[in-house]
């Protein structure tokens, strides 16, 4: 069983490469470095999933991460930060996954190894659409995995894939019936939510994890079973990267 550290791990400062660089601009590579109570941290983030990258740099600019503390500190797992309801001055404020979200910018290409940086979000059962959290992140530890672990993972995926999918399919059946001024029972709902879902699952391949994604989880390690549902904007930058894989933590030491 994981064990849940509670750390109060400050940032001091978040530095961008190019401050004054506009969100919009994402034709050059933007590197973040978040200077905490117990180390810092690189972090490079993607150009390929640019509302998110703009997001990120425009609370780093505004100063919104300054106090924030690491709320969320797994062992194995990740570390998470962002909410303003951490910081010593804030009151009695809501969690903020609920404040403000943006749309995912889920790509194949991108996946929970060591090191990812992605972005927290509201569970599929009240977030079927899977729309980040505008202002929490984590930072993948993870630990590596068997070629069997791998196999579970990816099941897993897909279970959730699916089940989500049918949850927006209903929801969107519904609400076209009642804009089109129709009165659907809940059976009529659900057979032509069904149908729709046949013709998804009839076109749509299951989620696979690549060679090269598998080569990573079994040697180096991470999350494989949050892929294809959690947005990852970034990863560590090279010189942190190359640290872990020999063996080193990213702060806090866990």
């Amino acid at each position: 069983m994981k064990k849940t550290l509670k750390l109060s791990i400050l940032f001091l400062a978040l530095l961008t490469q190019s401050c004054n660089m506009p969100a919009s601009n994402n034709s050059s590579d933007v590197h973040v470095q978040i200077k905490t109570s117990m180390g810092d941290i690189t972090v490079r983030l993607y150009n390929e999933t640019p509302l998110h990258k703009n997001n990120f740099i425009k609370l780093v600019n505004s100063g919104f991460y300054d106090g924030v503390t690491f709320h969320r500190v797994i062992n194995g797992f990740m570390i998470q930060a962002g909410n303003p309801a951490t910081k010593p001055d804030a009151g009695a404020l809501p969690d903020s996954l609920n404040l403000y979200t943006i749309p995912a910018e889920l790509n194949s290409a991108f996946y929970h190894k060591k090191g990812a940086l992605a972005a927290a979000r509201q569970g599929n059962e009240i977030n079927p659409y899977m729309r980040s959290s505008g202002t929490q992140f984590y930072i993948v530890q993870g630990t590596p995995l068997t070629e069997q672990e791998l196999n579970l993972a990816e099941q897993q995926i897909n279970s959730q894939i699916k089940q989500t999918r049918f949850r927006i399919l209903l929801k969107e059946t519904a609400d076209s019936a009642k804009a089109a001024g129709s009165s659907l029972t809940d059976a009529e709902i659900q057979d032509a939510a069904s149908l729709k879902m046949f013709q998804y699952l009839s076109s749509t391949p299951d989620f696979k994890l690549t060679p090269e994604q598998r080569n990573i989880y079994t040697t180096v390690g991470g999350t494989p079973r949050l892929d294809g549902t959690y947005t990852v904007f970034g990863t560590l930058s090279l010189d942190m990267t190359a640290t872990w894989q020999r063996g080193g933590h990213l702060p806090p030491q866990i």
